[in-house]
């Protein structure tokens, strides 16, 4: 009996308190918090309720104020008319599970379940999905965080009791004024219905809300959707970076620089560097090449990996990701050359036989040459997939609110080029007249260039 005791303690602890105490302190795989000047988010739960949600919408549109609705799948059933005016005002809609019943009561399956019939609902009346949850009484367990990546969970910085009647609309206008702060993520509830909530309460939060509202339009705030403030957020982080995200940045490129040691990669500019590179065997399954070469596993391959801290600096001073792109590009044009001269140089290059590398940003590397392919499944991948994801939340601008869209794009590919498509396309020596070469370079880029001489380039 002692044990079983034991087995249930350490379960709820892994399983539930401890998955919730770290999202709440840490805010760990949750967004509770804005970075904003002038901006506050509204939050709702619990609804819709046929009385009292009309007259909150009411309220907002006199106000000019953009909400976001967490709502209970079956009272959006029942009440699909006043979803779509939600929808159509222009306020975001989000999920509350189907039923309001704590996630640590259900099994995995069971919340998969509620929160799928719950957007489906949604979408079924207003044309549109969404990725964004708040789990009811903001409890999340383990498998939250493991099995809901597509999901945004949504928790909240500013909470007052509003679901019960004896509070007051004076009491809780006094807490609410005490957080009329930029960033703040404000929670209230439009349903009195749920367990543990007072039928009329709502009635309370409405008019300590508009006394709010009144009080916010004075000092020049604006209420805005949960989506908008992660915009927001986002954009001053990339100004701003956090204490935390500086830390982890720090640790990183410092666990970096040891791997480039330790491996000993180099670079072709050590004032500018964009690649690092290393040649080692391949590793992989056999890869068809151009003009009938095959690559298996054992031959030289150059290893190349972009430079993180160059990637992290150009998200810093970027606005979105086209212009990283765009800066990457311009980055890897000015690289192959330098890469393609110093191999026909120098006589450790002989016998490499591919250009090699693993990306999850692997849009666009064709029109340098490159043959983008699908890593076989198994360890390396799913690593691959888990180190990626995690380096891009830190480089990138919109951090980890990027991996909520196109989830199924964030995949890690094997980018491959042949090495004689290298020297022959991008190496000054192989362009110009060999004999001007070093007495190394010379039969190297000669002997590389030799098979493209009557064949136009496979990449061009």
């Amino acid at each position: 009996m002692e044990n079983l005791l034991l087995w249930i303690f350490y379960i709820l602890t892994f399983y539930a308190f401890l998955p919730g105490l770290v999202s709440r302190t840490f805010g760990f795989r949750v967004f509770k918090r804005g970075r904003a000047e002038k901006e506050i988010s509204l939050t709702f739960d619990d609804g819709p309720d046929a009385y009292y949600t009309p007259l909150l919408l009411d309220l907002l549109k006199k106000y000019n104020a953009k909400a976001t609705f967490f709502v209970v799948g079956v009272n959006a059933e029942r009440h699909p008319d006043i979803i779509k005016r939600m929808h159509d005002e222009g306020h975001l809609i989000g999920i509350h599970n189907y039923v309001h019943k704590s996630n640590w009561l259900m099994r995995p399956k069971t919340v998969k379940n509620q929160i799928n019939r719950t957007i489906q609902i949604i979408q079924s009346i207003t044309g549109s999905g969404t990725v964004y949850y708040r789990p009811p009484w903001g409890v999340v367990n383990l498998i939250d965080f493991a099995k809901l990546g597509h999901l945004q969970i949504i928790l909240w910085s500013a909470m007052f009791g509003d679901w019960r009647k004896r509070l007051g609309a004076d009491r809780l206008e006094r807490r609410m004024m005490k957080k009329m702060r930029p960033g703040e993520v404000v929670l209230l509830h439009d349903c009195g219905t749920t367990f543990g909530a007072d039928k009329d309460a709502p009635a309370n939060m409405m008019i300590a809300l508009e006394r709010y509202m009144q009080a916010a339009q004075r000092k020049h705030f604006r209420f805005i959707r949960i989506d908008e403030m992660m915009r927001l957020t986002d954009a001053v982080r990339m100004r701003q970076p956090s204490l935390y995200k500086r830390t982890i940045v720090k640790l990183w490129f410092a666990w970096e620089k040891c791997f480039h040691s330790v491996f000993g990669l180099k670079t072709t500019n050590k004032e500018d560097p964009v690649f690092y590179y290393r040649v080692r065997p391949y590793q992989g399954e056999a890869v068809a090449l151009d003009q009938g070469q095959t690559l298996v596993q054992g031959d030289k391959v150059l290893e190349i990996h972009f430079d993180n801290k160059k990637l992290y600096e150009m998200s810093k001073k970027s606005r979105s990701t086209m212009q990283i792109a765009i800066q990457m590009i311009r980055s890897v044009e000015k690289t192959l050359p330098e890469l393609a001269d110093l191999a026909t140089a120098d006589p450790q290059f002989a016998d490499v036989k591919a250009l090699y590398g693993v990306s999850m940003l692997n849009r666009g590397p064709e029109k340098f040459g490159f043959k983008v392919l699908d890593l076989p499944k198994g360890f390396f991948a799913r690593s691959s997939q888990l180190y990626l994801k995690f380096l891009l939340s830190v480089i990138h601008p919109r951090g980890s609110a990027r991996l909520k869209e196109n989830n199924e794009l964030l995949v890690p590919k094997m980018m491959i080029m042949p090495f004689d498509f290298l020297i022959h396309r991008y190496s000054s020596v192989a362009k110009n007249d060999a004999g001007k070469a070093e007495p190394f370079a010379a039969p190297l880029a000669a002997k590389r260039a030799e098979g493209f001489e009557s064949t136009p380039p496979p990449f061009a």
